[in-house]
């Protein structure tokens, strides 16, 4: 697949990793839609960065929590750019809570944005994708493939995102490819303190944390390094899963 003058959604393109990725594909040769819900000024700084690539940036707000919003997002998307060839679902939250303290609207927050989003927002991309045979990346989480008993829900949300990407690559092929990446130490949780972050840097086999590029770089590779993958999930955690 060619990047260059494609058209990409990238969801939760207002900070941290999706903000990465919007960047990243911008430099590649795509023109992005850079969604975002309440990070206005974290969207405004991704468009810059894009449009400063020399490609086109098009933002657009949205709830993803809301199945209607979520489905809509690719026409809009594909409207603002005309034309849509990739889709990354990037668009998610991890908040620490103890299984005992978890409530049925904490649980509702966390699926409803990091696991339901991610299928409607796949969904309405379809007939666009179908039309320029491409791609959807979701971004997973060395969460999804094993347990951390302080983040449980974010756990079952993101083991959800891995199986949802293996459904979406048998239903959808041959015509688009669903891969997903599952980052782990890459970006720490804001309020995880200097000790922690150095307990996990030590504890991971390569003994380092990782970086947002690395991220995109993987994302790269499923888009256009390769025509021959779909239904992986392709690691990417300093050897953190088989320390």
């Amino acid at each position: 697949m060619r990047l260059e003058g494609a058209g990409a959604l990238v969801t939760g393109a207002g900070r941290r990793i999706g903000q990465a990725i919007a960047v990243g594909l911008a430099q590649s040769g795509c023109d992005v839609a850079v969604h975002y819900h309440g990070s206005m000024q974290g969207a405004e700084e991704t468009a810059t960065a894009i449009r400063a690539a020399g490609r086109r940036a098009e933002l657009i707000r949205g709830d993803l929590r809301d199945p209607v919003a979520a489905r809509g997002l690719a026409d809009q998307a594909a409207r603002s750019l005309k034309r849509l060839d990739v889709v990354v679902n990037s668009a998610a939250m991890m908040v620490r809570q103890s299984v005992e303290d978890v409530t049925p609207e904490s649980w509702d927050e966390t699926l409803d944005l990091n696991l339901r989003a991610a299928f409607f927002v796949s969904q309405g991309a379809i007939p666009h994708l179908r039309r320029a045979r491409g791609k959807i990346v979701n971004i997973a989480d060395l969460a999804g493939l094993e347990p951390w008993p302080a983040y449980a829900t974010h756990c079952i949300s993101k083991a959800g995102v891995v199986m949802l990407t293996k459904a979406l690559a048998r239903a959808l092929a041959p015509d688009i490819a669903v891969n997903a990446v599952a980052p782990g130490a890459v970006l720490l949780p804001d309020d995880w303190d200097e000790a922690t972050g150095a307990h996990i840097r030590e504890t991971t086999p390569l003994k380092r944390l990782g970086a947002p590029a690395d991220v995109v770089a993987a994302v790269r590779f499923l888009l256009s390094g390769t025509d021959y993958v779909t239904g992986t999930i392709l690691v990417v955690d300093g050897g953190r899963l088989i320390r």
